[in-house]
């Protein structure tokens, strides 16, 4: 039986311009099916919440452009569970605005906070770290968030450093930290009380409510005066007329760094962010060289740890290519080194310019 104060508010908004070309504006990453499973990414991240959160307890928060996506992908929620920002405004106002709908809905509600395209490798230990937070959030006014344990400097990703001398579980965040160059990364790997910050968020949502009430009175203001709308025909209207009005600020700034009531759990699962190719191919199966294939096949000829993702049963001949990314979604092919990942946001931004939007 799962818990009916149990709820989940799946962040599924972005565009993933660095899965590009297979991620664009109007198909972004989370709705495809990148790594050759079955599912797409936001398949598997519903039902990995699914597993113990009621069906009806789950919202999906995405821009208008993707409900009808949303909609094909996940059958067994309902319209009204699909959250629509009309506006981007970064992940505080669109936090508030669902915690609103949800205290409405059952005010002893606890919630966790998402995205909906990251990769975890055991959704069982999963289960049992969010739970865990689950009960610390119902029995006291406690902001928790799992932190991953960092495996190598990586300097794209913010940290949170925790209070070194805690024995317990869950550790008192002493602070959030930036994304660092290579040289600070490598020191807090040394430190030994820092964890990489997944963006996953869980609080009771009075907690979550009087913190933006205490930190962000703007905002709360805004958005607690379309309480008598929300979960109701009038909500739209309410929202499309408001929502513009938001501050565009993150949870991490608006609340996070300023409460002093916040605590990390280390989590017990392997994660990857899937930002990036090269982040995708660390979690494919690999050939005898290396190159790791999604959907279709490849003749291979000295050629060695390529990224390699094509249209369903298309056949690709490569020879001679070493550390490349081979992407082909139909009507784009590109052809960059691994080590140029990073300049794919670039590649998106001339393409738009020289062949059109239509592309990107």
């Amino acid at each position: 039986m799962k818990n009916k104060n149990y709820y989940a508010v799946l962040m599924a908004g972005g565009v993933g311009s660095r899965f590009w070309p297979v991620s664009t504006t109007k198909n972004p990453k989370q709705f495809h099916d990148m790594l050759g499973t079955g599912d797409t990414l936001i398949q598997r991240t519903f039902k990995r919440l699914n597993n113990f959160i009621p069906t009806e307890n789950i919202l999906i928060l995405t821009n208008e452009r993707y409900n009808d996506l949303v909609l094909s992908q996940l059958p067994k929620i309902k319209p009204e569970q699909v959250v629509l920002e009309p506006a981007m405004r970064n992940t505080a106002p669109c936090i508030l605005y669902a915690a609103l709908k949800i205290q409405k809905m059952n005010p002893d509600a606890v919630m966790i906070v998402a995205p909906s395209d990251h990769w975890i490798e055991n959704e069982d230990a999963f289960a049992a770290d969010v739970q865990r937070c689950f009960e610390a959030c119902a029995e006291e006014e406690a902001l928790c968030t799992l932190g991953i344990k960092p495996s190598f400097p990586n300097t794209g990703f913010g940290y949170i450093e925790y209070e070194k001398e805690s024995k317990v579980d869950l550790k008192s965040v002493k602070q959030f930290r930036e994304k660092p160059d290579y040289e600070t990364a490598k020191s807090f790997l040394d430190h030994g009380n820092f964890l990489w910050n997944a963006g996953i968020f869980m609080w009771s949502v009075q907690t979550i409510i009087k913190a933006f009430k205490k930190y962000q009175p703007e905002q709360y203001e805004l958005f607690e005066r379309g309480v008598p709308h929300y979960n109701t025909e009038k909500e739209s209207d309410f929202i499309r007329a408001n929502y513009a009005a938001a501050e565009n600020i993150s949870i991490d700034y608006a609340i996070l760094e300023r409460s002093d009531t916040i605590y990390v759990l280390p989590a017990s699962f392997d994660w990857n962010d899937l930002g990036t190719w090269g982040s995708l191919y660390d979690k494919l199966d690999k050939d005898p060289n290396e190159n790791a294939v999604v959907n279709g096949k490849i003749l291979e000829m000295d050629s060695k740890g390529n990224m390699i993702r094509l249209p369903k049963d298309k056949i690709a001949v490569i020879d001679g290519l070493q550390d490349y990314i081979i992407v082909d979604n139909g009507e784009v092919l590109m052809i960059v080194p691994k080590a140029k990942e990073q300049e794919i946001k670039a590649i998106v931004s001339k393409t738009k310019s020289t062949f059109g939007e239509y592309y990107t």
